[in-house]
């Protein structure tokens, strides 16, 4: 395997050492090969909201396989969660099963092309919207860990559609989209960025790029692979009280199963072969394992779970800042639901630029001290932490007084 992972960001090239090779996972915990615990801050980076290895989750994938792993055919199961997730996002009026969250983006700026004739999306630095060519442009997390600022093997053409924009700076937003009047299908966005570490919308921020998307016939489509039912119980989309025109969605819908969807109104969905001229298709889309699996999963999340969920955000961004004021440690702790940071930056991050001017060398060395005192955190300083709903209130505390710690012996 290419440096020895399947997925670059698990190669610890960000924080030096090597990778943990783990062997198990339940609740809260991960297990490595020699036996070692650790409280899981990465949650197979968002797609694990109720906690590893979920009873109804794993009993639900064991009754699903007996009846077949795949059926490259219709079947119920896919129905279920496609009216499950309808139920709780009213943007959504058409949904369409897919395998990744990268095919799910594709997919839909692909239909923003379609459905508006034109050819160019505005998307922002340090939005991460999967491993699609014309996309890799200042793409946060894994291509910034690596000092690229797109990819090899992706032609210059390609990207010549592709417009970039400061996250967070609506005004930034309209002169792109001035400058390209008339050409610009879609507006593509992380409502909350997870990418460049856990980076919010200012005020603001969301609703004035459903105007500007408005004002110049674009589409507005909210990449939502990680807030997805990860901020609440119908996504950023709910949260913010924003209606994008088309949204995707990925790792929470699969209950920790490779999974993607997108959708949106009717009338745009209708524009998807078979029921119009905009080609996608899959063989194991809509997969029974995983739809059987997500539907377990998101079956699970109502409000009694969002309230533990931030609530034990609550108690862990204070105690974050708590040790990092006490270490004496410029930094910045930034939350949304179960999605939180801790920059080591004196000021506020609300963009790509400001996110990498966080002290990455303290990040690795803080990182590796943690993981001597079993906790487990994404291995880069340009990733959002994850927590679920298995964490427990002495997980958070324990977790707070190991950071701490790893401070002190860090500066």
């Amino acid at each position: 395997m290419p440096g020895g992972v399947n997925s670059p960001v698990r190669a610890f090239r960000a924080v030096g050492g090597t990778p943990v090779f783990f062997e198990r996972a339940k609740g809260a915990r991960l297990f490595d090969v020699d036996g070692n615990a650790y409280i899981d801050y990465v949650s197979s980076w968002g797609a694990i909201i109720l906690g590893h290895a979920d009873n109804k989750v794993t009993q639900a994938i064991g009754e699903a396989a007996v009846r077949g792993t795949s059926f490259g055919a219709p079947h119920a199961g896919e129905i279920t969660l496609a009216n499950e997730i309808l139920g709780r996002v009213p943007a959504l009026e058409r949904i369409r099963m897919v395998n990744s969250g990268t095919e799910a983006t594709l997919s839909a700026i692909r239909l923003a092309r379609a459905a508006t004739g034109r050819s160019k999306i505005v998307k922002f630095e340090g939005n991460y919207h999967g491993a699609v060519d014309s996309l890799l442009a200042k793409a946060g997390s894994g291509v910034a860990t690596f000092g690229l600022p797109d990819s090899a093997g992706v032609p210059k053409e390609v990207t010549g559609h592709t417009l970039l924009a400061r996250y967070n700076d609506l005004s930034h937003v309209a002169e792109v989209l001035q400058a390209n009047l008339g050409e610009v299908a879609a507006i593509l966005v992380e409502p909350v960025a997870g990418n460049m570490g856990l980076v919010p919308p200012v005020d603001g921020f969301l609703v004035g790029l459903r105007n500007l998307a408005t004002e110049h016939g674009a589409l507005l489509v909210f990449d939502e692979v990680m807030t997805g039912f990860r901020i609440s119980r119908g996504g950023a989309s709910e949260r913010f009280a924003i209606t994008p025109d088309l949204i995707c969605m990925g790792k929470v819908i699969g209950g920790g199963l490779p999974v993607g969807a997108y959708g949106g109104r009717k009338e745009l969905m209708d524009l998807v072969a078979p029921s119009g001229p905009m080609y996608q298709a899959g063989t194991l889309s809509g997969n029974p394992l995983a739809m059987a699996a997500g539907l377990a999963a998101v079956s699970q999340l109502d409000a009694t779970l969002y309230e533990r969920l931030d609530a034990l955000g609550s108690r862990l961004e204070l105690g974050l800042r708590q040790a990092t004021t006490a270490a004496g440690v410029p930094a910045q702790t930034q939350r949304i639901g179960s999605m939180i940071s801790v920059f080591f930056n004196a000021s506020p991050v609300t963009n790509f630029d400001e996110a990498t001017l966080s002290d990455k060398a303290l990040f690795g060395r803080v990182f590796h001290r943690l993981l001597d005192k079993g906790i487990y955190l994404p291995p880069s300083a340009l990733e959002s932490w994850f927590f679920t709903a298995s964490h427990t209130v002495d997980d958070i505390d324990r977790t707070v007084e190991a950071f701490g710690d790893a401070l002190r012996e860090s500066v």
